[in-house]
């Protein structure tokens, strides 16, 4: 029984010199072609021969029989199709004639291919110009593109961007290398059949395994965000959870947290918090609160009460605290005047921003890898405020 093996194809097909070039030595080496697949050929097994093949570039998906008679009078056996390139063998031995004997008459046979990959290109290069645009919008729409980074799935776009402009590349190649062997063969310059193609198919085995982890990490980064992420109603109290709380400001026996509001998650979404990962920030933390003192009357007849939202993130990056806490402000400042942030001086932070307007007042904190923002509505003075982050922000920077 022969005996059937599989190994690793080139890619480009339209590599035809290369492609020729390959099962011939496959073929000294006992190794004979059957069937071309993705990514493996089938070959069958046999003794060591001295092969001569060449690849017909057909304008249509199949070769006519009359094709093939016409080749096997002339000493080409058929072998196998695949797209437009039909493959056919010859034992060396019996110096069959080329099955083109004229350049510029076989410039003709790959005007079909040329057209195919022209108009392959064309449609690609408009599909990543769209990803582009609407990455781009994405991303810079609110400008705060570190915050998309490192918050959402922009590493996963990123790496799938940076494939698909990989796949768009191979593309254009493909194109202008067809319509260079063109020009070429109308030139009167034949395809060289014994071509080199080690180097560059070891080429393409490493960038294959490399693009393999990296669709394997494409793959992998939304289940495990998906597999973190979560909503929880707020604890009465958190002492080990590294995010401030309304409780702690105002510190007043009397304030109570508002009547929950239950959505069908039974969740609080009055008082609630969520946690987040991501491989660039791979703790984060946003909590919404609200409260108020029952009898105590503001000056318009309303009772007092007050909320609180922040946002903690450990990163693993520290140079990604301050282009973090830019955005959180950029994404602050539609409702307020950027000059109303100010950036003052604390012993135990590498940066600290606040503003404070009426009873609206923010605190932006970085220490080491660690980033909190606090935005509080209520009588609390500032110092309070930055007094806790400073607090809160040890849990979880280094």
């Amino acid at each position: 029984m022969t005996k059937a093996v599989y190994k690793l194809r080139p890619n480009d097909n339209w590599r035809i010199g290369e492609h020729e070039s390959w099962f011939a030595d496959m073929a000294a080496h006992g190794f004979f072609l059957k069937k071309m697949g993705i990514p493996f050929a089938k070959f069958v097994k046999g003794d060591p021969k001295k092969m001569r093949y060449r690849i017909e570039v057909n304008s249509g998906d199949e070769i006519t029989s009359e094709q093939k008679q016409m080749y096997a009078e002339n000493g080409w056996e058929y072998v196998t199709s695949y797209n437009l390139f039909h493959v056919f063998s010859s034992p060396a031995d019996l110096q069959a004639p080329e099955l083109h004997t004229d350049p510029a008459e076989q410039a003709f046979t790959i005007e079909t291919l040329d057209t195919k990959l022209t108009f392959s290109t064309i449609i690609t290069i408009t599909g990543m110009l769209l990803l582009i645009g609407m990455q781009a919008a994405v991303w810079f729409l609110d400008e705060t593109p570190t915050l998309v980074l490192i918050e959402g799935s922009a590493v996963f776009q990123v790496i799938f961007g940076l494939f698909l402009l990989y796949s768009t590349y191979l593309s254009l190649q493909a194109a202008i290398s067809i319509r260079k062997l063109r020009r070429n063969l109308i030139e009167g310059k034949p395809i060289d059949h014994h071509a080199p193609w080690k180097k560059r198919f070891q080429t393409q085995i490493i960038i294959g395994i490399l693009l393999t982890i990296v669709m394997g990490l494409i793959a992998i980064i939304p289940i495990f965000q998906l597999a973190k992420i979560d909503t929880k109603t707020l604890p009465e109290s958190s002492p080990d959870l590294p995010f401030i709380r309304l409780a702690d400001l105002e510190n007043d026996p009397d304030f109570i947290r508002e009547e929950p509001v239950f959505f069908n998650d039974d969740v609080d979404r009055g008082n609630q918090y969520s946690f987040n990962w991501s491989p660039l920030a791979p703790l984060q933390y946003e909590t919404s609160e609200h409260g108020f003192i029952p009898g105590e009357i503001q000056k318009y007849g309303e009772e007092y009460s007050s909320s609180l939202d922040t946002k903690v993130y450990q990163l693993r990056f520290p140079s990604l605290a301050e282009p973090v806490i830019s955005d959180l402000i950029q994404s602050r400042s539609f409702q307020t005047e950027r000059e109303d942030f100010i950036e003052t001086s604390h012993p135990e932070l590498d940066l600290l921003i606040t503003y404070d307007k009426h009873k609206t007042k923010m605190v932006f904190a970085h220490k080491g890898n660690a980033v909190m923002y606090a935005s509080y509505y209520g009588h609390t003075n500032i110092e309070t405020i930055i007094e806790n982050t400073v607090e809160k922000i040890k849990l979880i920077s280094e």
